[in-house]
């Protein structure tokens, strides 16, 4: 019940949030795997929720886009015998512009690419380790995105089909030393805290697929996303993935 009642609350603020900013509410729920060697050396599965609140707007003559992206995540999950479970909460903002090509391809097909910039943070939580039962997750960087939408009909309403990929390039995150505790940081240890993060130490990516459908002045999103982040520095290593249901509404 306890675990219910935190994602009841946490759904229930951002759905007030979402509903003042941005053009189109997003709900994800689907799949999480969490390996975060500081508190454990085993991988975790379970329950991946998320929502989000995304606008965007054609600038420059349509020549141009700008997106923005404001959202909030939590990974309920579980070891392999269920004796124990990490929660994971996390915040991220994204913004890019891109440079759009109109009928690029083909007729009614668009394709877009330009720079993003996304600060992500928050913290990994182990119910039974007691010696260091939490570990904070910072990250800000600096990448890449492109995205391809076909714009047709499903029988009178209009589809707009869309994939899009994020890939950050480099940045900078957060990483204790190797059995590292927080009371030592806390103390002052703040020795080799900061980590450059670029490919060879870091790769994150995130792909969106999914339908954009128009009725009338409502627009219904279904889509699919994953997200995969993973990095490997201070002899510790994180491995996350998510495959997650989309489902928004606009605003």
């Amino acid at each position: 019940m306890r675990k219910l009642y935190i994602v009841c609350c946490l759904m229930a603020v951002l759905s007030v949030a979402g509903q003042d900013a941005g053009s189109m509410l997003m709900i994800d729920a689907g799949y999480a795997s969490v390996h975060d060697s500081y508190l454990t050396p085993i991988t975790y599965d379970g329950l991946d929720l998320a929502m989000s609140v995304e606008a965007v707007r054609n600038v420059r003559h349509d020549k141009w886009l700008w997106q923005l992206m404001v959202g909030v995540d939590y990974n309920y999950v579980e070891n392999n015998v269920r004796n124990n479970d990490l929660h994971k909460l996390m915040g991220d903002i994204t913004f890019d512009m891109q440079r759009v090509w109109r009928n690029a391809i083909a007729r009614r097909i668009d394709v877009s690419v330009g720079p993003m910039t996304q600060l992500r943070a928050g913290i990994v939580y182990d119910e039974v380790n007691s010696n260091n039962p939490v570990t904070v997750r910072a990250h800000w960087n600096v990448g890449a995105t492109a995205m391809a939408a076909w714009h047709t009909r499903l029988g009178r309403k209009p589809v707009t089909l869309r994939y899009q990929v994020q890939l950050p390039v480099l940045g900078v995150f957060f990483a204790p030393e190797y059995d590292e505790s927080y009371y030592e940081i806390y103390l002052g240890n703040h020795r080799n805290l900061a980590h450059l993060g670029w490919w060879g130490n870091r790769l994150d990516m995130t792909h969106y697929l999914g339908a954009d459908l128009r009725l009338g002045k409502t627009t219904l999103r279904l889509g699919y996303r994953t997200r995969l982040e993973h990095w490997n520095v201070n002899h510790l290593k994180v491995h996350d993935v998510t495959h997650s249901a989309v489902l928004g509404i606009s605003l």
